[in-house]
């Protein structure tokens, strides 16, 4: 089902790109119709002003005046400002007919690719949080998680999946194939003085936003973090074996961990910019890195709480009590809130400074897209509010899985507005290919997930801290 949405996708992109290029030679047969008709008054002008040179200087004047006014009123190519808030770049703008042919054209060329990074990032984040929350268990040496910690394991083995599908979309933006133009910021002169394409703004952030470093760090991000899963994950099997010294084991992954957590703190920040951020290039907010990072926790943290439920159901994982789902409730709760305490920050300080700048971000946001936006904080604050407030709920799986599928929801929402308005526009909408996508990336995770819960024992009997799991009472 993925594959074919994924299809789908790609070939209605095709069409829009014959559409597009329809709209750029009717734009560009109107503009020398213009010209034509420009030419032939300026001849009938001239005739006439033969005998009248005052007045034929006082016409050409004037028409120089409007030559002028018309070349700045006139719409400039896609990416000339680089600024997509301004109306020959404005999404909005483009909806409504202002914008130009080619805006309309890349926008159209941009849904299959904006489909594929909403869904791929997405699922990296669930298994990047996952990943940062297993590292984090043995850097604090907790002793109640060690029950779910093949789960976690588990969970961070798919993060090659998403990462070699972003990897993909990185490459094809750098070399324009495809009809890639998610970040304009790649577009060919947009740092060159001598092009009419020249951002200013864009050529300051250069020597970081380039096309050979981007995929750099793409590579780093690849590497690292799959590596990182791989090496946790082969390190606590470790400890299955017989013949080892335990003590030394627990150590090595003890420094492993503290070890990744300091690269991800730098690594899942730089991230969020690369791929999400500098989709809008002039516009940044250094709150970004903390929010997406905080939406990537709470989805590994809601996921890896559906997993549990599901192998506990099955008669599996039996050592997980009511105090263990209680506790992950409560870390499901309470990063709902975080997640919503850093949203409302970055809004609030953009708002109140209203400085055209920062407000361009949340304008396109709100006015097209408000009802989605509503929709989506509902989903995430309100709803897990109401839900997972009191104790009881807590330890209900009916109550936990019903939250667990609006805040799993309500996240690929805020991932959706995140992406698709900065590079597809006012026009997007949430569409069954979108919905299969997202299924077709669910399947693909849980067949890397299951495969790897069960090639392992789900309970690392060999943990020092086992027994204090078992035994975890609140």
């Amino acid at each position: 089902l993925g594959v074919v949405s994924v299809g789908l996708s790609f070939l209605g992109g095709s069409e829009h790109q014959g559409e597009g290029a329809h709209q750029t030679s009717h734009g560009e047969h109107a503009a020398a119709q213009e010209e034509n008709h420009a030419g032939a008054a300026h001849k009938e002008n001239t005739h006439h002003g033969e005998g009248h040179k005052e007045g034929a200087h006082d016409q050409a004047a004037h028409g120089e005046d409007q030559h002028a006014k018309a070349e700045l009123e006139a719409p400039s190519s896609y990416h000339k400002t680089g600024a997509r808030a301004n109306p020959e770049n404005d999404p909005v703008a483009v909806q409504r007919g202002e914008g130009a042919p080619a805006q309309t054209h890349h926008q159209a060329q941009n849904e299959p690719w904006a489909n594929l990074l909403v869904n791929s990032f997405f699922f990296l984040s669930i298994s990047a949080g996952a990943l940062f929350f297993l590292a984090v268990q043995y850097a604090a040496q907790a002793g109640w998680t060690v029950v779910i910690l093949r789960s976690l394991e588990a969970m961070a083995q798919f993060i090659w999946v998403p990462m070699v599908v972003i990897l993909l979309i990185a490459l094809t933006g750098v070399f324009h194939l495809g009809g890639n133009h998610l970040w304009h910021w790649l577009a060919e002169g947009i740092t060159d003085p001598q092009s009419s394409h020249y951002d200013s703004i864009i050529a300051g952030k250069a020597p970081y936003l380039n096309g050979p470093f981007f995929i750099i760090r793409t590579l780093i991000y690849l590497v690292g973090w799959a590596g990182a899963a791989a090496l946790l994950r082969k390190l606590s099997l470790g400890l299955e074996k017989t013949g080892i010294d335990y003590a030394k084991q627990w150590v090595k992954i003890r420094k492993w961990s503290v070890g990744f957590l300091a690269f991800f703190a730098l690594t899942s920040t730089t991230g969020a910019w690369d791929f999400i951020m500098s989709i809008d290039t002039h516009w940044y907010s250094t709150l970004f890195g903390w929010y997406v990072f905080a939406g990537m926790f709470i989805s590994a943290l809601t996921a890896l709480m559906m997993v549990v439920m599901y192998l506990k159901k099955q008669g599996y994982l039996q050592e997980v009590n009511p105090s263990h789902i209680h506790d992950m409730a409560k870390f499901m709760f309470a990063f709902s809130i975080f997640w919503t305490y850093l949203w409302f920050s970055q809004y609030m300080l953009i708002w109140y400074a209203n400085k055209p700048e920062e407000a361009t971000y949340y304008m396109i946001r709100f006015f097209e897209f408000k009802g989605l936006l509503l929709t989506m904080l509902v989903m995430n604050f309100v709803f897990p509010i109401l839900v997972l407030m009191s104790r009881d709920a807590k330890r209900n799986f009916g109550f936990i899985f019903t939250a667990g599928l609006i805040i799993i929801a309500g996240h690929w929402i805020d991932v959706f507005l995140m992406i698709y308005p900065g590079t597809v526009g006012a026009s997007a909408s949430i569409s069954l290919i979108n919905i299969g996508t997202f299924l077709g990336f669910l399947g693909l995770f849980i067949l890397v997930v299951f495969r790897a819960l069960s090639k392992a024992p789900l309970i690392p009997e060999n943990h020092p801290m086992a027994v204090e799991s078992k035994y975890h009472h609140i």
